[in-house]
């Protein structure tokens, strides 16, 4: 509402309509006596500066009317002061992962398998473990969004990577007619890694936060 501030003569105002309302300034509600005339409304300067909590100044014919600032609100999308808590993992980035780490588990329960009962390793068998797996990596990079999901992302590269070459490994000892015992993986270094890897990472699904124990690095 426009509320014009003007010194209304004595004889319009008996003539006008008056009503007392409720005029709120700056979110502060309080009662003055409002003038309708000629469809527009009027109120007395000393009533507004009372509702609004401001002053009235006199010097001649001259009238100062002076009103208390409103508080400021920051603009909206400004950043805040300090930086949010860490949310965690994301879901889809939980989700992604959780399918990332299942696949290179299968691709490392089928070389064990045929690494323990002796059956041919080959790397078009094994190919396709390996396509499975890189297509939950890329879908997981797709998923980042957080600190932690980048954090986590790194070391579900870095499992990614060992697998790769653990692999590759028995793959060439294969072709080069060397021999693998059974039990293998069993005292393999780098097997080691990568188990004690995924337990690092199903327990950092399981919190749902980032939590780098150093078993991926």
């Amino acid at each position: 509402m426009l509320v014009m501030l003007l010194v209304v003569p004595a004889l319009a105002l008996s003539q006008a309509a008056q009503e007392t309302r409720t005029l709120i300034v700056n979110g502060q509600p309080g009662q003055v006596n409002v003038v309708q005339m000629n469809g527009r409304s009027y109120v007395d300067l000393e009533a507004l500066a009372r509702v609004a909590n401001g002053s009235l100044r006199f010097n001649g014919n001259q009238i100062t009317l002076t009103l208390p600032r409103a508080a400021s609100t920051p603009p909206v999308g400004a950043p805040s002061a300090s930086p949010p808590a860490n949310p965690g993992f994301s879901k889809d980035f939980l989700k992604a992962g959780i399918e990332q780490m299942t696949a290179i588990r299968e691709w490392r329960s089928a070389l064990a398998n045929a690494i323990k009962n002796g059956f041919p390793i080959a790397e078009d068998w094994l190919a396709g473990y390996r396509g499975q797996a890189a297509t939950a990596l890329r879908l997981t990079s797709v998923a980042v969004s957080t600190d932690s999901d980048r954090n986590a992302f790194q070391l579900l590269s870095s499992e990614f990577n060992n697998m790769s070459k653990l692999s590759n490994q028995y793959v060439a000892a294969r072709q080069s007619l060397t021999y693998i015992a059974p039990d293998a993986l069993e005292n393999d270094p780098l097997n080691q890694k990568i188990v004690s890897c995924a337990h690092s990472l199903a327990s950092m699904a399981a919190t749902g936060q980032f939590e780098d124990d150093g078993s991926c690095q």
